[in-house]
């Protein structure tokens, strides 16, 4: 005999409100931790310290630095790899901390949709 009346999956109004409350305070706490590392800036050099990018939680690169020794008009396919690799990995740590702090907000929900997913 099937069960008459109730919600679907047994899913009581109080629980969905209790849910609902949770995904908007989850949802304020992940703007606001963007917002934070929107601002926030990452470093990361490369050829043992010769070029030293920084990039902002906005996915920017804010500055660039050279030492002298590796401006070598000679080799400058050297220095691009350099920027290039001091880049990436400037982006990669942003990225990571990015990953690591919304996911602990969502318990490792980021990205299974509702609106949490694809913030970064």
């Amino acid at each position: 005999m099937a069960k008459r009346g109730g919600f679907p999956g047994g899913m009581m109004p109080g629980n969905m409100n209790n849910l609902m409350k949770q995904a908007q305070k989850m949802q304020k706490q992940m703007e606001e931790k963007q917002k934070e590392l929107e601002e926030k800036v990452w470093e990361a050099s490369a050829g043992g310290g010769a070029v030293k990018v920084c990039v902002s939680g906005k996915k920017e690169v804010t500055s660039i630095q050279l030492s002298k020794e590796v401006v070598d008009p000679d080799d400058i396919e050297m220095l691009q790899d350099l920027i290039v690799a001091a880049t990436n990995e400037a982006l990669r740590k942003m990225e990571e901390e990015s990953s690591d702090i919304m996911n602990s907000i969502t318990g490792g929900l980021n990205g299974l949709g509702g609106g949490f997913g694809g913030m970064f």
